[in-house]
Protein backbone atom coordinates (compact mmCIF):
# COMPACT_ATOMS: atom_id res chain seq x y z
CA UNK A 1 0.00 0.00 0.00
CA UNK A 2 1.44 3.43 -0.92
CA UNK A 3 2.64 5.55 1.96
CA UNK A 4 0.27 8.39 1.02
CA UNK A 5 -2.78 6.12 1.21
CA UNK A 6 -1.79 4.88 4.64
CA UNK A 7 -1.22 8.37 5.99
CA UNK A 8 -4.34 9.81 4.35
CA UNK A 9 -5.07 13.34 5.52
CA UNK A 10 -1.72 13.55 7.31
CA UNK A 11 -0.08 14.05 3.90
CA UNK A 12 -1.98 17.30 3.41
CA UNK A 13 0.14 20.18 4.79
CA UNK A 14 -2.81 22.25 6.01
CA UNK A 15 -4.44 19.24 7.67
CA UNK A 16 -1.09 18.43 9.28
CA UNK A 17 -0.87 21.95 10.69
CA UNK A 18 -4.41 21.69 12.04
CA UNK A 19 -3.65 18.33 13.65
CA UNK A 20 -0.46 19.63 15.31
CA UNK A 21 -2.29 22.75 16.49
CA UNK A 22 -4.95 20.46 17.93
CA UNK A 23 -2.32 18.45 19.78
CA UNK A 24 -0.79 21.57 21.35
CA UNK A 25 -4.14 23.08 22.30
CA UNK A 26 -5.37 19.78 23.72
CA UNK A 27 -2.15 19.40 25.72
CA UNK A 28 -2.92 22.75 27.30
CA UNK A 29 -6.50 21.70 28.06
CA UNK A 30 -5.43 18.42 29.66
CA UNK A 31 -2.95 20.22 31.90
CA UNK A 32 -5.78 22.55 32.98
CA UNK A 33 -7.99 19.54 33.71
CA UNK A 34 -5.56 18.46 36.43
CA UNK A 35 -3.91 21.73 37.46
CA UNK A 36 -6.86 24.12 37.92
CA UNK A 37 -8.75 21.93 40.45
CA UNK A 38 -5.45 21.15 42.16
CA UNK A 39 -4.85 24.88 42.62
CA UNK A 40 -8.13 25.00 44.52
CA UNK A 41 -7.56 21.75 46.48
CA UNK A 42 -3.90 22.22 47.42
CA UNK A 43 -3.05 25.91 47.22
CA UNK A 44 -6.40 27.24 48.50
CA UNK A 45 -7.56 24.23 50.56
CA UNK A 46 -10.98 24.30 48.87
CA UNK A 47 -13.72 21.99 50.13
CA UNK A 48 -15.78 19.59 47.98
CA UNK A 49 -18.50 22.12 47.18
CA UNK A 50 -16.00 24.77 46.09
CA UNK A 51 -14.29 22.26 43.78
CA UNK A 52 -17.68 21.39 42.30
CA UNK A 53 -18.56 25.05 41.82
CA UNK A 54 -15.21 25.62 40.09
CA UNK A 55 -16.05 22.80 37.67
CA UNK A 56 -19.47 24.36 37.07
CA UNK A 57 -17.91 27.76 36.31
CA UNK A 58 -15.55 26.13 33.79
CA UNK A 59 -18.47 24.88 31.73
CA UNK A 60 -21.09 27.58 32.42
CA UNK A 61 -20.06 29.34 29.21
CA UNK A 62 -22.08 26.79 27.21
CA UNK A 63 -25.24 28.00 28.90
CA UNK A 64 -24.35 31.69 28.71
CA UNK A 65 -23.35 31.95 25.04
CA UNK A 66 -23.96 28.47 23.65
CA UNK A 67 -26.79 29.33 21.26
CA UNK A 68 -25.73 32.80 20.03
CA UNK A 69 -22.14 31.60 19.57
CA UNK A 70 -23.18 29.45 16.62
CA UNK A 71 -25.00 32.32 14.91
CA UNK A 72 -22.03 34.64 15.41
CA UNK A 73 -19.47 32.08 14.21
CA UNK A 74 -21.48 31.40 11.04
CA UNK A 75 -21.00 35.09 10.15
CA UNK A 76 -17.19 34.95 10.48
CA UNK A 77 -14.25 32.97 9.13
CA UNK A 78 -13.84 30.01 11.47
CA UNK A 79 -10.05 30.03 11.30
CA UNK A 80 -9.91 33.62 12.55
CA UNK A 81 -12.17 32.75 15.47
CA UNK A 82 -9.90 29.83 16.42
CA UNK A 83 -6.79 32.01 16.38
CA UNK A 84 -8.23 34.86 18.44
CA UNK A 85 -9.85 32.62 21.07
CA UNK A 86 -6.66 30.57 21.51
CA UNK A 87 -4.65 33.73 22.23
CA UNK A 88 -7.33 35.09 24.56
CA UNK A 89 -7.48 31.83 26.54
CA UNK A 90 -3.71 31.88 26.95
CA UNK A 91 -3.80 35.42 28.35
CA UNK A 92 -6.61 34.56 30.79
CA UNK A 93 -4.76 31.51 32.15
CA UNK A 94 -1.57 33.53 32.52
CA UNK A 95 -3.25 35.60 35.24
CA UNK A 96 -3.37 32.57 37.61
CA UNK A 97 0.41 32.13 38.14
CA UNK A 98 0.84 35.92 38.14
CA UNK A 99 -1.78 36.31 40.89
CA UNK A 100 -0.24 33.45 42.85
CA UNK A 101 3.24 34.95 42.75
CA UNK A 102 1.79 38.31 43.82
CA UNK A 103 -0.06 36.56 46.70
CA UNK A 104 -3.40 37.74 45.31
CA UNK A 105 -4.89 34.40 44.26
CA UNK A 106 -8.30 33.54 45.74
CA UNK A 107 -11.04 31.03 44.94
CA UNK A 108 -13.05 33.89 43.42
CA UNK A 109 -10.16 34.62 41.07
CA UNK A 110 -10.24 30.98 39.95
CA UNK A 111 -13.99 31.18 39.43
CA UNK A 112 -13.57 34.22 37.17
CA UNK A 113 -10.75 32.62 35.17
CA UNK A 114 -12.74 29.39 34.77
CA UNK A 115 -15.82 31.28 33.56
CA UNK A 116 -14.01 33.48 31.02
CA UNK A 117 -11.92 30.56 29.78
CA UNK A 118 -15.09 28.50 29.38
CA UNK A 119 -16.85 31.20 27.34
CA UNK A 120 -13.87 31.49 25.00
CA UNK A 121 -13.72 27.71 24.66
CA UNK A 122 -17.33 27.66 23.44
CA UNK A 123 -16.43 29.93 20.52
CA UNK A 124 -13.28 27.95 19.77
CA UNK A 125 -15.04 24.58 19.75
CA UNK A 126 -17.95 25.78 17.60
CA UNK A 127 -15.53 27.27 15.07
CA UNK A 128 -13.34 24.18 15.15
CA UNK A 129 -16.15 21.72 14.42
CA UNK A 130 -17.48 23.98 11.66
CA UNK A 131 -14.02 24.43 10.08
CA UNK A 132 -13.17 20.73 9.74
CA UNK A 133 -15.60 19.94 6.85
CA UNK A 134 -14.18 22.90 4.90
CA UNK A 135 -10.60 21.73 5.37
CA UNK A 136 -10.91 17.96 4.80
CA UNK A 137 -14.07 17.71 2.70
CA UNK A 138 -17.27 15.93 3.66
CA UNK A 139 -16.15 12.61 2.16
CA UNK A 140 -13.20 12.51 4.60
CA UNK A 141 -15.04 13.45 7.79
CA UNK A 142 -14.85 10.00 9.42
CA UNK A 143 -11.10 9.83 8.82
CA UNK A 144 -10.64 13.44 9.91
CA UNK A 145 -12.54 12.94 13.16
CA UNK A 146 -10.70 9.67 13.83
CA UNK A 147 -7.30 11.32 13.26
CA UNK A 148 -8.20 14.21 15.53
CA UNK A 149 -9.47 11.84 18.22
CA UNK A 150 -6.22 9.90 18.05
CA UNK A 151 -4.17 13.09 18.40
CA UNK A 152 -6.32 14.27 21.31
CA UNK A 153 -5.85 10.89 22.94
CA UNK A 154 -2.06 11.07 22.69
CA UNK A 155 -2.09 14.47 24.37
CA UNK A 156 -4.56 13.14 26.94
CA UNK A 157 -1.91 10.56 27.84
CA UNK A 158 0.99 12.99 27.93
CA UNK A 159 -0.88 15.95 29.48
CA UNK A 160 -1.62 14.49 32.93
CA UNK A 161 1.65 12.57 32.80
CA UNK A 162 3.50 15.87 32.40
CA UNK A 163 1.27 17.87 34.74
CA UNK A 164 1.49 15.41 37.66
CA UNK A 165 5.27 15.62 38.17
CA UNK A 166 5.32 19.33 37.26
CA UNK A 167 2.83 20.12 40.02
CA UNK A 168 5.17 18.49 42.52
CA UNK A 169 8.34 20.09 41.14
CA UNK A 170 7.38 23.69 40.37
CA UNK A 171 3.97 24.09 42.03
CA UNK A 172 0.46 24.11 40.66
CA UNK A 173 0.23 27.74 39.40
CA UNK A 174 3.49 27.52 37.45
CA UNK A 175 2.29 24.32 35.78
CA UNK A 176 -0.42 26.36 34.06
CA UNK A 177 2.34 28.00 32.01
CA UNK A 178 2.39 24.77 29.97
CA UNK A 179 -1.22 25.44 29.01
CA UNK A 180 -0.40 29.04 28.11
CA UNK A 181 2.46 27.92 25.87
CA UNK A 182 0.40 25.19 24.21
CA UNK A 183 -2.48 27.50 23.30
CA UNK A 184 -0.14 30.23 22.05
CA UNK A 185 1.68 27.80 19.75
CA UNK A 186 -1.66 26.38 18.61
CA UNK A 187 -2.81 29.81 17.45
CA UNK A 188 0.48 30.42 15.60
CA UNK A 189 0.10 27.14 13.70
CA UNK A 190 -3.49 28.01 12.78
CA UNK A 191 -2.18 31.28 11.31
CA UNK A 192 0.09 29.26 9.00
CA UNK A 193 -2.77 27.28 7.41
CA UNK A 194 -2.77 28.41 3.79
CA UNK A 195 -6.17 27.16 2.65
CA UNK A 196 -8.61 30.02 3.19
CA UNK A 197 -12.33 29.62 3.54
CA UNK A 198 -14.61 32.03 1.75
CA UNK A 199 -16.00 34.84 3.83
CA UNK A 200 -19.63 34.05 4.71
CA UNK A 201 -22.10 36.11 2.74
CA UNK A 202 -23.88 38.51 5.10
CA UNK A 203 -27.63 38.19 5.38
CA UNK A 204 -29.66 41.07 4.03
CA UNK A 205 -31.26 41.50 7.46
CA UNK A 206 -29.17 39.55 9.98
CA UNK A 207 -31.24 38.65 13.03
CA UNK A 208 -29.70 36.75 15.91
CA UNK A 209 -33.02 35.30 17.07
CA UNK A 210 -33.90 34.02 13.60
CA UNK A 211 -30.46 32.44 13.14
CA UNK A 212 -30.70 30.65 16.49
CA UNK A 213 -34.19 29.43 15.59
CA UNK A 214 -32.90 27.91 12.33
CA UNK A 215 -30.31 25.89 14.22
CA UNK A 216 -32.87 24.65 16.75
CA UNK A 217 -35.36 23.77 14.01
CA UNK A 218 -32.78 21.68 12.15
CA UNK A 219 -31.77 19.74 15.28
CA UNK A 220 -35.38 19.03 16.29
CA UNK A 221 -36.23 17.77 12.79
CA UNK A 222 -34.36 14.46 13.16
CA UNK A 223 -35.31 11.87 15.83
CA UNK A 224 -31.85 10.27 15.88
CA UNK A 225 -30.14 13.65 16.28
CA UNK A 226 -32.50 14.58 19.12
CA UNK A 227 -31.75 11.29 20.87
CA UNK A 228 -27.99 11.73 20.52
CA UNK A 229 -28.06 15.22 22.02
CA UNK A 230 -30.36 14.24 24.91
CA UNK A 231 -28.23 11.19 25.70
CA UNK A 232 -25.14 13.41 25.70
CA UNK A 233 -26.78 15.84 28.13
CA UNK A 234 -27.56 13.05 30.60
CA UNK A 235 -24.13 11.46 30.20
CA UNK A 236 -22.29 14.76 30.68
CA UNK A 237 -24.25 15.62 33.83
CA UNK A 238 -23.24 12.40 35.58
CA UNK A 239 -19.74 12.37 34.08
CA UNK A 240 -19.01 15.78 35.61
CA UNK A 241 -20.47 14.66 38.94
CA UNK A 242 -18.04 11.74 38.74
CA UNK A 243 -15.02 13.76 37.64
CA UNK A 244 -15.64 16.49 40.21
CA UNK A 245 -15.11 14.03 43.04
CA UNK A 246 -12.52 11.84 41.29
CA UNK A 247 -9.55 14.07 42.15
CA UNK A 248 -10.86 14.54 45.69
CA UNK A 249 -11.28 10.76 46.07
CA UNK A 250 -7.81 9.95 44.73
CA UNK A 251 -6.04 12.63 46.76
CA UNK A 252 -7.92 12.37 50.07
CA UNK A 253 -9.44 8.85 50.18
CA UNK A 254 -6.75 6.82 48.39
CA UNK A 255 -3.87 9.12 49.34
CA UNK A 256 -2.26 9.35 45.89
CA UNK A 257 0.40 11.94 45.17
CA UNK A 258 0.34 14.19 42.10
CA UNK A 259 2.34 11.71 40.01
CA UNK A 260 -0.06 8.85 40.77
CA UNK A 261 -3.09 10.95 39.90
CA UNK A 262 -1.40 11.94 36.64
CA UNK A 263 -0.76 8.28 35.80
CA UNK A 264 -4.42 7.35 36.27
CA UNK A 265 -5.53 10.23 34.06
CA UNK A 266 -2.90 9.23 31.50
CA UNK A 267 -4.38 5.72 31.56
CA UNK A 268 -7.70 7.25 30.56
CA UNK A 269 -5.86 8.88 27.66
CA UNK A 270 -4.51 5.47 26.62
CA UNK A 271 -8.07 4.18 26.45
CA UNK A 272 -9.09 7.17 24.36
CA UNK A 273 -6.18 6.57 21.96
CA UNK A 274 -7.18 2.93 21.51
CA UNK A 275 -10.77 4.04 20.93
CA UNK A 276 -9.66 6.47 18.21
CA UNK A 277 -7.66 3.76 16.47
CA UNK A 278 -10.57 1.31 16.61
CA UNK A 279 -13.46 3.72 16.01
CA UNK A 280 -13.86 3.18 12.26
CA UNK A 281 -13.41 -0.60 12.51
CA UNK A 282 -15.86 -0.95 15.39
CA UNK A 283 -18.45 1.25 13.66
CA UNK A 284 -18.24 -0.84 10.50
CA UNK A 285 -18.50 -4.10 12.41
CA UNK A 286 -21.25 -3.16 14.90
CA UNK A 287 -23.08 -0.58 12.82
CA UNK A 288 -22.71 3.19 12.73
CA UNK A 289 -26.01 3.76 14.51
CA UNK A 290 -25.85 0.95 17.06
CA UNK A 291 -22.31 1.76 18.19
CA UNK A 292 -23.55 5.12 19.52
CA UNK A 293 -25.49 3.38 22.33
CA UNK A 294 -23.66 0.05 22.53
CA UNK A 295 -20.18 1.49 23.26
CA UNK A 296 -21.23 3.31 26.47
CA UNK A 297 -23.42 0.37 27.53
CA UNK A 298 -20.35 -1.88 27.57
CA UNK A 299 -17.88 0.56 29.17
CA UNK A 300 -19.81 2.86 31.55
CA UNK A 301 -20.64 0.20 34.20
CA UNK A 302 -16.90 -0.39 34.72
CA UNK A 303 -16.55 3.05 36.33
CA UNK A 304 -18.14 1.68 39.53
CA UNK A 305 -14.82 -0.08 40.21
CA UNK A 306 -13.19 3.22 41.27
CA UNK A 307 -15.32 3.99 44.38
CA UNK A 308 -14.85 0.34 45.43
CA UNK A 309 -11.07 0.53 45.07
CA UNK A 310 -8.43 0.58 47.78
CA UNK A 311 -4.64 0.97 47.46
CA UNK A 312 -3.32 -2.07 45.62
CA UNK A 313 -4.60 -4.32 42.84
CA UNK A 314 -8.19 -3.05 43.08
CA UNK A 315 -6.98 0.46 42.23
CA UNK A 316 -5.26 -0.90 39.12
CA UNK A 317 -8.51 -2.60 38.04
CA UNK A 318 -10.42 0.64 38.65
CA UNK A 319 -7.92 2.55 36.51
CA UNK A 320 -8.54 0.04 33.71
CA UNK A 321 -12.26 0.71 34.10
CA UNK A 322 -11.66 4.45 33.56
CA UNK A 323 -9.53 3.66 30.50
CA UNK A 324 -12.43 1.58 29.13
CA UNK A 325 -14.79 4.52 29.69
CA UNK A 326 -12.52 6.71 27.56
CA UNK A 327 -12.31 4.03 24.86
CA UNK A 328 -16.08 3.75 24.57
CA UNK A 329 -16.50 7.50 24.74
CA UNK A 330 -14.21 8.17 21.78
CA UNK A 331 -15.83 5.44 19.64
CA UNK A 332 -19.22 7.02 20.36
CA UNK A 333 -18.10 10.62 19.77
CA UNK A 334 -16.41 9.83 16.44
CA UNK A 335 -19.64 8.24 15.16
CA UNK A 336 -21.79 11.10 16.47
CA UNK A 337 -19.56 13.88 15.15
CA UNK A 338 -19.29 12.40 11.67
CA UNK A 339 -23.05 11.89 11.58
CA UNK A 340 -23.81 15.47 12.61
CA UNK A 341 -21.28 17.06 10.24
CA UNK A 342 -22.38 14.96 7.27
CA UNK A 343 -26.03 15.76 7.86
CA UNK A 344 -25.66 19.53 8.30
CA UNK A 345 -25.49 22.02 5.37
CA UNK A 346 -22.44 24.29 5.27
CA UNK A 347 -24.38 27.45 6.09
CA UNK A 348 -25.79 25.86 9.27
CA UNK A 349 -22.67 24.13 10.60
CA UNK A 350 -21.94 26.72 13.29
CA UNK A 351 -25.53 27.01 14.48
CA UNK A 352 -26.20 23.27 14.57
CA UNK A 353 -22.90 22.63 16.36
CA UNK A 354 -23.67 25.35 18.91
CA UNK A 355 -27.23 24.08 19.43
CA UNK A 356 -26.04 20.52 19.95
CA UNK A 357 -23.36 21.73 22.32
CA UNK A 358 -25.79 23.95 24.23
CA UNK A 359 -28.20 21.08 24.89
CA UNK A 360 -25.68 18.30 25.43
CA UNK A 361 -23.47 20.47 27.66
CA UNK A 362 -26.37 22.00 29.59
CA UNK A 363 -26.02 19.38 32.29
CA UNK A 364 -22.31 20.01 32.86
CA UNK A 365 -22.54 23.08 35.14
CA UNK A 366 -25.37 21.41 37.04
CA UNK A 367 -23.25 18.27 37.31
CA UNK A 368 -20.42 20.24 38.86
CA UNK A 369 -22.71 21.81 41.46
CA UNK A 370 -24.50 18.53 42.20
CA UNK A 371 -21.19 16.71 42.40
CA UNK A 372 -19.84 19.19 44.92
CA UNK A 373 -23.06 19.18 46.94
CA UNK A 374 -23.28 15.39 46.89
CA UNK A 375 -19.63 15.13 47.91
CA UNK A 376 -20.23 17.45 50.86
CA UNK A 377 -23.32 15.54 52.04
CA UNK A 378 -22.64 11.91 51.10
CA UNK A 379 -18.88 11.89 50.49
CA UNK A 380 -16.74 11.37 47.40
CA UNK A 381 -17.20 7.58 47.32
CA UNK A 382 -21.02 7.71 47.16
CA UNK A 383 -20.91 10.46 44.54
CA UNK A 384 -18.71 8.32 42.30
CA UNK A 385 -21.26 5.49 42.56
CA UNK A 386 -24.10 7.85 41.61
CA UNK A 387 -22.12 9.11 38.63
CA UNK A 388 -21.36 5.57 37.43
CA UNK A 389 -25.05 4.58 37.49
CA UNK A 390 -26.13 7.79 35.75
CA UNK A 391 -23.61 7.42 32.92
CA UNK A 392 -24.89 3.91 32.25
CA UNK A 393 -28.53 5.04 32.20
CA UNK A 394 -27.69 7.76 29.65
CA UNK A 395 -27.86 5.22 26.81
CA UNK A 396 -31.67 5.05 27.04
CA UNK A 397 -32.53 7.94 24.63
CA UNK A 398 -30.35 6.41 21.91
CA UNK A 399 -31.51 2.86 22.64
CA UNK A 400 -35.16 3.90 22.34
CA UNK A 401 -34.54 5.76 19.07
CA UNK A 402 -34.11 4.50 15.48
CA UNK A 403 -30.39 4.12 16.29
CA UNK A 404 -31.13 0.87 18.13
CA UNK A 405 -31.25 -1.16 14.91
CA UNK A 406 -29.56 1.19 12.46
CA UNK A 407 -26.35 -0.20 10.94
CA UNK A 408 -25.75 2.57 8.42
CA UNK A 409 -26.77 6.14 9.14
CA UNK A 410 -29.19 7.20 6.37
CA UNK A 411 -29.09 10.47 4.49
CA UNK A 412 -31.32 13.37 5.47
CA UNK A 413 -33.56 12.86 2.42
CA UNK A 414 -34.65 9.36 3.39
CA UNK A 415 -38.27 9.39 4.68
CA UNK A 416 -37.74 6.91 7.52
CA UNK A 417 -35.01 9.12 8.96
CA UNK A 418 -37.19 12.18 9.47
CA UNK A 419 -40.27 10.23 10.52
Amino acid sequence: MPESSRLGLLCDPDCGRLFIATALGQLGDRVIFLALPMVAIVALNADEFQVGLLTAMTTAGSLLVGLPAGAWVDRMRKRSVMISTDLARALVLLTVPMASWADLLTIWWLYAVALVHGVLTVFFDVAYVSYLPHLVGRSNLVEGNSRLSAIRSVTSISGPGVAGPMVGWVGVPATLLISVAGMTMSSLLAVSIRRREEKPEPSEQPQLGRDIKEGLKFVLKYPALRAIILGDAIFNLFLIMYQTMLLVFLEREIGLEYFGIGLILSGMGCGALLGALLATRVSNRVGQGRVIWLAPLVTCPLTVLMPLARPGWSLYMAAMGLASLSLGGVVRVVAQSSFQQTLTPDQLLGRVSATARFVSWSGIPLGGVLGGASGSVFGATATLCIGAVGMTVSILPNFLSPLRTMRTLPKNNEPEFVR
